[in-house]
């Protein structure tokens, strides 16, 4: 199961071979193979490397990621193996015939718990069934700024109580199937106007307001989630100089001491622009551990990144700007996380409720009154690419509703057109005499969409509205872009349920 990939330089380690472990325990990896994987990533395991982290990039079907992940265990059995499994839009294991459920939003919507639980569950059962055993999930952000370009839907909502008891719902669903949860990404990444997979984010509101967004981890924590991860966003009421991943006033004083958190800490990809284009990896990942993170996540494949920050953390140890104390306090907790974790349960996986995610995306479309239906209608689905790192799966509203309604056509347009005005044009004369219907998705943060959007409208204003991401005034709301998000509107517009 191993290839040769990826040379690793052997510098002498300054350190004990138990404190080199230890560091090892620190780091979680990202890597490039289905079936294979580099030798490289081969000796980070025998070196006592903490986890790794899956992506679309390893994921083929359902029996070779069972394959890689025993494979994976077989070279070190307390191994964390995790992957990011929000649901909604965030598909890394469609192609291993994951469950479809909605992003949190609409859960937050339907605002039943139980449901939002029946999700978590069929969510954690299938990772049980893969052999992963650690969920980066679910967001704990409130979302509450309106230029947010990251959380949105990802989030329950704007209410602390809300989102609370729906954490605590997930998280004991997740915990139920003996799989570890994440709640993300403290202290709350849902007031900023910027994306920190690009640059360094701030959240400049006063403390007073800042305390709001703490109460959802609060939660988690009371619930007994096993991992934190952390938000690369400055918050200067909190502190002026670092982001959280890497602030020991943040990671320290408001985590450890205020929320009285005693479980691992992880950050987020240290490769995001927030950190590596102001620090660099390296030493994005010495800081972190100093302020108090317990694992820090290198998501790219390129192991020679994951090297870099052992190797720099190593020469902090022998250096002394990093304290063996510290280092064996994080290994510990991830220790105690693997002893709970990294191994799957015996015996078969129970069943999980296959429809749980549907009824879900129905219910929040119904949340408020629905226009008529309009069968044979030209669908106009107007949305961002994916995100990259995200992986949203670009699912697109024309191929739900055709396929409840042969009759239907139109135009999904994923990105902003080169020429918009003869788009519109072209769309009003093919459609004439049909009903129109146009979907955006946060056209507030994409204005070639709301450009589009009202050049339609303004010619045809008997249109049907339908946003697929926040709220923005449509007559149709499916708060999230997953599949069954479009599913459920594509029902509305056909009227079939």
């Amino acid at each position: 199961m191993t290839s040769p990939h990826v040379r690793e330089t052997q510098p002498p380690s300054p350190v004990s071979s138990d404190l080199d472990e230890a560091v090892h325990r620190c780091l979680v990896a990202g890597f490039e193979g289905t079936t294979t994987f580099p030798d490289t990533l081969k000796r980070l395991i025998d070196r006592g490397l903490g986890g790794v982290i899956l992506f679309t990039r390893n994921v083929r079907d359902a029996e070779q990621v069972r394959e890689l992940t025993n494979a994976l265990r077989a070279i070190r059995p307390d191994l964390l193996v995790a992957i990011d499994n929000e649901g909604g839009g965030i598909g890394h294991l469609v192609a291993a015939g994951a469950p479809e459920v909605p992003g949190s939003y609409a859960l937050g919507v339907v605002d039943d718990p139980n449901l939002t639980a029946r999700c978590a569950d069929a969510l954690a059962g299938h990772l049980a069934t893969l052999g992963i055993t650690a969920s980066y999930a679910p967001v704990a952000d409130l979302q509450h700024q309106p230029l947010n370009p990251i959380v949105r839907t990802r989030s329950f909502g704007a209410d602390p109580e809300l989102a609370a008891r729906h954490l605590r719902a997930w998280i004991g669903a997740t915990e139920a199937r003996g799989i570890a949860s994440c709640a993300k990404h403290f202290p709350g990444h849902g007031g900023t106007e910027t994306d920190s997979h690009h640059d360094l984010a701030v959240d400049p509101r006063p403390g007073d307001e800042l305390r709001a967004d703490l109460e959802p981890f609060r939660a988690a924590v009371a619930a007994g989630v096993p991992m934190l991860m952390s938000a690369h966003v400055v918050y200067p009421a909190l502190d002026a100089n670092r982001p959280a991943t890497l602030s020991r006033r943040i990671l320290g004083d408001v985590l450890r001491l205020d929320l009285g958190f005693e479980g691992v800490l992880v950050s987020d990809a240290l490769e995001m622009k927030a950190i590596a284009g102001r620090y660099g990896e390296a030493a994005g990942a010495r800081i972190a551990l100093a302020a108090g993170a317990d694992q820090v996540i290198v998501a790219v494949p390129d192991l020679e990144v994951t090297l870099a920050c052992r190797d720099e953390v190593l020469d902090a140890l022998h250096s002394r700007r990093l304290s063996e104390e510290r280092v064996w306090e994080a290994a510990g907790r991830v220790r105690r996380l693997a002893e709970r974790y990294a191994a799957p349960g015996a015996g078969p996986v129970a069943s999980w409720d296959s429809g749980a995610g549907l009824e879900a995306a129905r219910r929040a479309v119904h949340a408020r009154p629905v226009p008529a239906p309009v069968r044979g209608a030209h669908v106009v689905d107007l949305f961002p690419p994916p995100h990259p790192a995200l992986n949203w799966g670009g699912e697109d509203l024309l191929t739900e509703v055709r396929a409840l309604d042969p009759t239907a056509c139109g135009t999904a347009v994923s990105g902003e057109p080169s020429d918009p005005a003869a788009l519109a044009d072209g769309i009003l004369r093919v459609s004439r005499g049909a009903p129109l219907v146009v979907a955006t998705c946060d056209a507030g943060l994409h204005p070639w969409q709301a450009r589009l959007r009202d050049a339609l409208l303004t010619r045809r204003p008997d249109a049907v509205r339908v946003d697929t991401g926040l709220p923005e005034g449509g007559d149709v709301l499916s708060y999230g872009r997953g599949r069954v998000n479009l599913r459920a509107v594509a029902e509305v517009l056909a009227a079939e349920c």
